[in-house]
């Protein structure tokens, strides 16, 4: 049990919990609070995602990947009863803090993560190559093969990259994350 905790407001606290299982500590802390009737105390439960673009198999793909693997937020009102639902949750191996004391993360830091995670925002496409720069191919039927940029277009993520063979440049389009600066 924690030591008396004199905070009685409703802050967000950070769980540390087994890395793999977030969303099931979330779904089990999440009806531990309906059936110990704790909604006057914990209010929300959140695992940190956010969507990146992936590419796999040659296709692009968006994925949720977890900001903060093994962890979990938690918003509440720290007192024995809420700490002990909590800290008593299976997988759960402490809060972030000292000893039995949970420190609370500022309204900055969640407002920033919030952003991070808001629903309906497409990941953006980050290019960081120029026309004319030598790119080396590292996905994909031409895996392997260098080249020189002789396209970028931003909105769509793709790259017309001019590869040598037989004996002459070839364009050929590729998908941002398919190469990667020599």
């Amino acid at each position: 049990m924690p030591k008396q905790v004199i905070e009685r407001e409703k802050n967000w606290y950070v769980i540390h919990t087994y890395s793999g299982y977030e969303d099931a500590v979330a779904k089990n802390l999440k009806q531990r609070i309906d059936s110990l009737g704790m909604e006057d105390k914990i209010f929300n439960v959140i695992v940190p995602k956010e969507k990146k673009i992936k590419i796999k198999n040659g296709k692009r793909k968006t994925v949720e990947e977890k900001i903060y693997p093994g962890y979990v937020l938690v918003e509440m009102i720290v007192d024995d009863a809420s700490w002990y639902v909590v800290r008593n949750t299976p997988r759960v191996t402490g809060f972030l803090g000292a000893e039995t004391t949970p420190i609370p993360v500022s309204k900055h830091d969640i407002d920033d993560l919030m952003k991070r995670m808001e629903v309906g925002t497409e990941p953006q496409f980050t290019i960081d190559v120029e026309i004319g720069v030598n790119v080396k191919i590292i996905d994909g039927p031409f895996k392997g093969f260098e080249g020189r940029v002789s396209e970028v277009d931003q909105e769509r993520g793709k790259i017309k990259v001019l590869i040598n063979m037989f004996g002459r440049d070839t364009p050929v389009e590729l998908d941002s994350l398919q190469i990667k600066k020599v």
